[in-house]
């Protein structure tokens, strides 16, 4: 396929980020990178909102457990076996890889939306850090209802985090992994920790003995995970927990972002490091989180439905603010976490965000581009509500970018075998293409249809709607280039007319 393009821009040096071209031997990286990359991306300051939020959606222990443990087994196999294999062949970043198939002015369109989404949901994670902050200056915080800045020392702190943040982020991406690799193994041991801290509580305040699984478990069903639902709050079950923890990074890997990320990998299977995030991160550490809010609804008496219902209604509901939480826990060294956590989730996305601004705007260094795209991640932090409704949010932002993911596996493995030829439009060398545009916006278009009109909840439509792109993009591939062909063919009969008539008027003559 295409191992061997030539660079379009961008140098040869070890230190550029080969935004235009294939990355090269030398540049390639260990299985160690992505270990540290991973774990450090996701064991991260939106674990401690993830894990609370579920509490609030009255999520009960047997789903909780089992849920997760099956997502985040489909989200590994997800990266493993439709993102890793293209990354490593094809070796481009999401976004000059999307242009070759597309055309120019389709990529345009799909990374601002993409480094939009990239952005709000970067901004969440300062959101988490600047709590922090904000518990060790004093400054009133943000509650469960606030949608904007509540005061002078929340916009600081969110321009402090946001700015180091987004520094790093600048740097590229060895920097990021340098930095995710030194801070990772120190936060799984915290968020350890407010597992652990949590449970002690829970057993002293219930009087409970734990001397068997069975008594812990009990423990589990009755007084952690009740499944007491916060009214207003999404409702969910065993399935919810699954699809949930598949798609909370659909975009990356159903969506293909990871493209970016995975084609420095020397080898297609060093992808299973993303174990690391989902086992620590997106197990344990959402596990833990949820355990440290759910002590704030127990201590509060909130376990039953009525209890619930009356405390909604008097607006007694706990925050679920990650920053109080973890200095409860445990003090000076959870607020640090709960910082630095913030940091190494929030840069590799910013950095993400970055490259598709950057591709739309290439004749400006991907340095000042993200720059640029920290300091709207930053402005989008000073703003709670998206934080706040981080589970919602989440599911929005993977269906978003999915139909691209579905046209890129379509793209490298099923239309050669079709007969159609794939990366079309560079193949024709053509700046638009309709085939992905409208793939796009129809699946998407009939995505948030099923939500509105046939009341299926947003966490369950990307999986069908994945396979409506697929089927989508093969149907208007064919139509294209079909159509492509045919006018080549008359383009091609009338001239060889035009030459018959002059050939004749020459004998005439």
């Amino acid at each position: 396929m295409s191992d061997n393009i030539q660079a379009a821009g961008g140098g040869s040096d070890v230190s550029s980020e080969y935004e235009r071209q294939v990355v090269p031997d030398q540049a390639r990286m260990g299985f160690k990178s992505f270990l540290g990359m991973y774990a450090g991306e996701h064991t991260a300051g939106t674990e401690l909102m993830i894990g609370p939020l579920f509490v609030l959606a009255g999520v009960a222990a047997f789903d909780v457990v089992v849920g997760l443990l099956i997502g985040n087994a489909l989200a590994v196999l997800s990266w493993l076996l439709l993102t890793a294999p293209i990354a490593t062949r094809v070796r481009l970043t999401l976004y000059y890889h999307i242009e070759r198939i597309a055309g120019r002015y389709t990529v345009v369109l799909y990374n601002l939306a993409n480094g939009l989404a990239f952005c709000f949901l970067a901004g969440a994670m300062i959101t988490v850090s600047a709590t922090a902050v904000g518990v060790w200056f004093g400054f009133p915080l943000p509650t469960l209802a606030d949608l904007t800045p509540n005061s002078i020392g929340w916009v600081l702190s969110v321009l402090g985090v946001g700015g180091v943040i987004t520094l790093v982020a600048a740097y590229g991406y060895r920097f990021v992994s340098w930095f995710a690799n030194i801070a990772a193994p120190w936060m799984v041991l915290i968020f350890l920790g407010f597992g652990i801290v949590s449970l002690k509580w829970f057993v002293d305040a219930a009087g409970a003995e734990i001397g068997s699984a069975t008594e812990l478990w009990t423990l589990a069903e009755t007084a952690i995970w009740t499944g007491v639902r916060v009214p207003g709050q999404p409702d969910f079950t065993l399935w919810h927990v699954i699809f949930f923890a598949w798609f909370a990074n659909m975009a990356m890997h159903v969506g293909m972002s990871d493209l970016s990320v995975l084609r420095f990998a020397r080898k297609s299977w060093y992808s299973i490091a993303s174990a690391a995030g989902m086992y620590v991160g997106h197990f344990m550490a959402w596990i833990a989180a949820s355990m440290l809010f759910a002590f704030q609804m127990y201590d509060a008496g909130l376990t039953t439905d009525s209890a619930m219902i009356a405390a909604a209604e008097a607006g007694r509901i706990p925050n679920p603010l990650p920053g109080p939480l973890a200095d409860q826990a445990l003090g000076v060294a959870g607020l640090i976490c709960v910082i630095i956590a913030g940091w190494t989730t929030a840069n590799p996305t910013i950095y993400r965000a970055g490259l598709a601004f950057q591709a739309i705007i290439p004749n400006v260094s991907r340095f000042k581009v993200t720059l640029g795209t920290g300091l709207l991640t930053t402005f989008v932090a000073m703003f709670p509500g998206v934080a706040m409704q981080l589970l919602g949010f989440v599911a929005l932002y993977g269906l978003l970018l999915m139909p691209i993911g579905a046209v890129i596996v379509i793209d490298y493995w099923v239309l050669p075998k079709l007969g159609l030829k794939n990366f079309y439009a560079e193949g024709v060398n053509r700046k638009f293409t309709y085939p992905v545009l409208a793939t796009w916006l129809i699946t998407l278009a009939i995505c948030l249809g099923l939500v509105e009109y046939a009341e299926i909840e947003i966490f369950f439509v990307a999986l069908p709607g994945w396979f409506i792109a697929a089927l989508l993009f093969i149907g208007l591939s064919y139509l294209a280039q079909r159509e492509d062909s045919t006018q080549s063919i008359g383009r091609d009969s009338s001239s060889n007319s035009a030459q018959v008539g002059t050939m004749h008027t020459s004998v005439k003559e």
